[in-house]
């Protein structure tokens, strides 16, 4: 009897627990989601730089309100190899002009870094070539945690600052509701998780 009892409470109590997960679910799939935002203000710098990985133009555009808003003078747009053998600064300058902003503003980086932390290198290198000692990274909310760990590994954090673009999918608080929104973050969450295990 007293073995019977012991399971039923046990049965109530696993039952309970997940009743109240399932109850609190907003709480912590906002927590999976706001974990990977670690955005910053922008500071006066020399250079904003815009990571590859963004078809929607949304990093390069607030890159450029950074520097139209006098963060810095220039911006150095990161150029892998994206899609139909173009580089992604090539698309992505030309996008940023058409909605107004000047061409001189633009330096394209092209390169053949396939990780954030390999493009977090080549970027490191170049500005470091041009006597850039101070930077502002351009990303997409859900990536800026990472991306802020792997420039962290190259200079010191208070030489930049990682400031967030808005993503057309991702939003903290309610990235679960739709199917791009769960794919970002199962996707940065794997990344994360390898970048953690040193892959």
């Amino acid at each position: 009897m007293a073995l019977l009892k012991a399971r039923i409470l046990r049965i109530a109590i696993a039952g309970g627990a997940a009743v109240l997960l399932i109850a609190a679910y907003p709480l912590w799939l906002h927590g999976l989601g706001d974990f990977l935002v670690r955005s910053q203000a922008p500071f006066k710098a020399d250079m904003v730089v815009v990571l590859a990985g963004d078809e929607s133009g949304r990093r390069i555009v607030k890159a450029a309100e950074l520097v139209k808003h006098g963060y810095a003078p220039r911006i150095l747009v990161s150029g892998p190899l994206c899609c139909y053998g173009a580089r992604e600064s090539d698309l992505a300058i030309p996008f940023a002009v058409a909605r107004g902003y000047p061409r001189e503003w633009f330096l394209a980086l092209p390169h053949d870094a396939n990780s954030t932390k390999a493009e977090a290198r080549v970027v490191v290198g170049e500005l470091k070539r041009r006597g850039v000692k101070r930077f502002i990274v351009v990303t997409s909310n859900y990536h800026t945690r990472r991306a802020g760990s792997a420039y962290r590994a190259l200079v010191p954090a208070e030489d930049f600052r990682v400031v967030a673009a808005p993503d057309w999918a991702f939003r903290p608080d309610d990235w679960w509701r739709s199917r791009d929104g769960q794919k970002q973050v199962f996707f940065e969450w794997a990344k994360t998780v390898a970048s953690w295990a040193g892959m």
